[in-house]
């Protein structure tokens, strides 16, 4: 399903989707979270990241399942090794950006309304920082360990 766009391997396309929507996802729940002049501005940025964000993630780790699968099943050696490495780091990605998403939604939600109290809006947005942290560590790990398994180090 995600091997192939116009012949040529999927995964390294689809990856960048990842490789740029992650980031812009922390930075503006985080700037969000921690500026509240930037709510205005920034509220349908943070919706349309928190909704593109994972689906991109979800695919970049299908395509990269596939692309393993069709093309270095029998791979040995450091490649090998470099393959096993960069693929441990799919899921994490998946559900680190995940659960940025969903928590910038909710972030979203909660700041908007001003109904929940201070302490829920500290916890959420407190919360939303952790997880850019996070999600942004995965992607920066993931994209790094791909780059030595494909370049070298």
């Amino acid at each position: 399903m995600l091997d192939e766009i116009l012949g040529l391997p999927a995964h390294p396309l689809i990856i960048h989707a990842t490789v740029v929507l992650t980031p812009l996802l922390a930075v503006a729940a985080a700037v969000y979270a921690l500026a509240p002049r930037t709510r205005a501005a920034l509220g349908w940025a943070v919706l349309g990241l928190a909704v593109a964000a994972p689906p991109a993630a979800f695919a970049a780790r299908q395509s990269g399942a596939e692309l393993k699968d069709g093309r270095f099943s029998s791979a040995g050696g450091r490649l090998g090794e470099r393959i096993a490495e960069h693929e441990s780091f799919g899921t994490p990605l998946v559900l680190a950006v995940l659960a940025l998403g969903l928590v910038s939604l909710g972030m979203l939600h909660v700041l908007r309304a001003a109904r929940y109290g201070r302490p829920v809006e500290i916890a959420v947005s407190g919360l939303a920082v952790l997880l850019a942290a996070v999600a942004v560590y995965y992607v920066v790990r993931a994209g790094h360990s791909g780059a030595v398994a494909v370049w070298g180090s």
